[in-house]
């Protein structure tokens, strides 16, 4: 039986500030745990400044890979937001005021405070659509395969429920995760025995240095789940054979 085509995503972070270091990048965890839970696979991240070229040529190279694309950054209401006019530009549009947007955005405001700086955040490209955002009004885009995002947090995150019920939804990847203290170089062999006899499932092996000593979680995922029950029992199997104790965690760390 053929394997269905998997939904797959990009992430595109824009913003000088990340790359300066001033802001720490937060909604790349956030959005890969989001799309896991709907069976959609992030493949690839990035992060560019803010210029317009540069936003461009990642817009671009990222559509045609992947089923989505999800931008965050650089749609605020100050000169160095530019992501709308180079998302835009990646598709070879104009931008124009959104009258909805405009609208919207007229609403929140006092009289006279809706000024020229605020309405460029009304300022998008033609043709897209308008992404909702319940927390400070100001919407996020939708065009072709493209949802570009607030950078703040909190924003960004209600943008995104927002966009969940636009998006294609996958196989959902199962994960079992089993602990145990020995380290990697001494179960390296047994675990290369484990994954060789079970190809459709992923190991991967993340040592941990803490307070009360240093270990190793062994995950496996797949989209079977029974398969990936019966490689965490095999990987619990090896390391009791090389007297070991494991547990199994909840979660990654």
């Amino acid at each position: 039986m053929s394997q269905p085509v998997p939904v797959t995503a990009a992430i595109l972070v824009i913003g000088d500030e990340i790359l300066s270091g001033r802001t720490q990048d937060t909604n790349t965890a956030y959005i890969a745990k989001f799309l896991g839970a709907l069976g959609i696979d992030l493949r690839e991240a990035r992060i560019v400044p803010d210029v317009t070229a540069e936003i461009v040529a990642a817009v671009n190279a990222l559509r045609v890979r992947y089923t989505y694309v999800f931008t965050t950054g650089g749609i605020g209401p100050t000169h160095d937001d530019i992501t709308f006019e180079a998302i835009a530009a990646a598709f070879g549009v104009d931008v124009h005021y959104h009258p909805e947007a405009m609208a919207m955005m007229a609403a929140r405001y006092k009289p006279g405070e809706f000024n020229e700086a605020r309405k460029r955040m009304a300022l998008v490209p033609v043709g897209a659509e308008l992404v909702r955002n319940s927390v400070s009004t100001a919407p996020g885009v939708h065009i072709d395969n493209i949802f570009v995002m607030a950078g703040v947090p909190m924003i960004m995150r209600a943008m995104l429920d927002a966009i969940e019920p636009l998006l294609q939804r996958g196989a959902v990847v199962h994960a079992a995760t089993v602990q145990t203290k020995v380290p990697e170089g001494r179960l390296a062999a047994g675990l290369e025995a484990v994954q060789k006899a079970h190809r459709d499932v992923a190991i991967g092996s993340y040592p941990f240095y803490r307070e009360d000593g240093s270990g190793v979680q062994l995950v496996a995922r797949g989209r079977d789940a029974v398969e990936v029950e019966t490689v965490a029992r095999e990987i619990e199997a090896m390391l009791q054979g090389l007297g070991a104790e494991s547990s199994r965690v909840t979660s990654i760390s």
